[in-house]
């Protein structure tokens, strides 16, 4: 008799599962899709968005001008965040939506994607605003509405070319979307090839993601006409892939991922950048409306501190960029010290980059680096190394608060 290993018998019987896979939708797939657009909350979510895994009852300042709220409601936001800071005295709290305005006690902010001419590449500018000079409010109202909805344009409204600027940018991620679904489903080499040759996929894991990617754009084309816009973005591929952990083994899942993600990044850098506004125009029509605009993640995208763009501070840390924090911090001083290379000083700002919706799925799905994601938690504040060097010019979360919140004011 034949002894087959437990390895081999695994491989034999996953090569019988794939060659026993149909390319027909079946209804625990339609559900699974559906499941992940919802955007009402059920009770157990709304739970996890309230209940934070840490309360910091030591900060006294919050300073958050970095952040996505997404789906999730404002209010179960704000209790995150009172029960995490049950002892601030000071806050600054500005959610930057992609590509989309979003409102938070008298403060709009949003995160927009551009073009940088000066070296090629596609970039991320924060323009913060006091609200009413883009929602024709006052500076001490509240967001309207449930959920986290881009304000809505008053009669006569002074933003009206921003926010068409920010209507056509944020097409841009659900038309990738279908690039990257086209990359995987009909492969070449530009962007399945190179990914194959990064994460050593085999052929059991591109007819899985081949066959359940092609599943995943037909559902995207009977619900597409439905769905809330924010929800058609890239990661919506990842979460329908997640949720059939349980009929698939994790390991094999975790491949697939790899190789899925691997696909994205390429088809990303394909992007034609000439769909893009220029991050100078994003800049002069945030400065013209008295925004104010702040370079994130710049450790991301180093030439962007070379192109002396007129804005009104860096982003030193974010969870994705906290390597160069000191050296950072370095560069925006000496910007500071040398006369006439910025009309306007170069503030510290550290981000969160929380994205709330990673909160309302099961935590065991849960991507645990994005999971870990604060609005307002910055460790890098209380760093000893980092707070040396920051103390030596008078910076500290507090004095940030002030002085944007003044500039914000103009």
């Amino acid at each position: 008799m034949k002894i087959v290993k437990p390895a081999a018998r695994r491989c034999a019987d996953l090569e019988a599962r794939l060659q026993a896979l149909s390319d027909d939708v079946t209804e625990q797939e339609d559900a699974l899709f559906r499941s992940l657009v919802v955007t009402e909350l059920a009770p157990w979510q709304e739970e996890q968005v309230t209940t934070p895994p840490a309360v910091h009852e030591a900060q006294r300042e919050v300073l958050a001008t970095h952040w996505h709220p997404e789906f999730v409601p404002m209010g179960l936001i704000r209790r995150r965040i009172e029960t995490m800071f049950p002892g601030r005295e000071e806050e600054l709290i500005i959610p930057t939506q992609h590509n989309e305005l979003t409102s938070w006690d008298g403060y709009t902010g949003v995160e927009v994607d551009c073009y940088s001419s000066g070296f090629n590449q596609k970039v991320q500018l924060l323009l913060h605003f006091e609200s009413r000079r883009v929602t024709g409010g006052t500076p001490g109202d509240a967001p309207t509405g449930g959920c986290a909805d881009a304000p809505a344009a008053p009669p006569g409204d002074k933003a009206h070319t921003l926010r068409s600027m920010l209507a056509h940018t944020r097409r841009y991620r659900a038309s990738q979307l279908y690039d990257y679904v086209r990359a995987v489903v009909r492969p070449d080499d530009d962007a399945a090839g190179h990914a194959v040759r990064e994460t050593g996929a085999d052929n059991d894991v591109l007819a899985f993601a081949r066959i359940m990617t092609g599943k995943f754009s037909r559902l995207l084309e009977t619900h597409g006409a439905g769905l809330p816009e924010d929800m058609v973005k890239n990661k919506l591929l990842r979460n329908f892939i997640d949720g059939l952990r349980g009929h698939w083994e994790d390991t094999f899942i975790d491949r697939v991922q790899a190789y899925l993600k691997a696909v994205k990044e390429q088809v990303k850098r394909r992007f034609p950048l000439g769909y893009f506004y220029r991050a100078t125009e994003f800049i002069e029509e945030a400065h013209g409306l008295g925004g104010c605009v702040v370079i994130p993640h710049p450790e991301q995208f180093w030439p962007i501190l070379l192109a002396e763009y007129d804005v009104d501070g860096y982003e030193v840390w974010n969870p994705q960029s906290s390597r160069y924090t000191e050296f950072l911090i370095s560069v925006a001083n000496r910007k500071n010290r040398g006369p006439g290379l910025s009309r306007r000083e170069i503030l510290v700002f550290m981000g969160d980059d929380c994205h709330l919706g990673e909160k309302t799925r099961p935590r065991d799905r849960q991507d645990t680096e994005k999971a870990a994601r604060e609005v307002g938690l910055q460790p890098a504040w209380d760093d000893p190394a980092v707070r040396k060097r920051l103390s030596l010019t008078g910076v500290s979360r507090a004095s940030v608060i002030r002085d944007y919140r003044a500039r914000l004011a103009g």
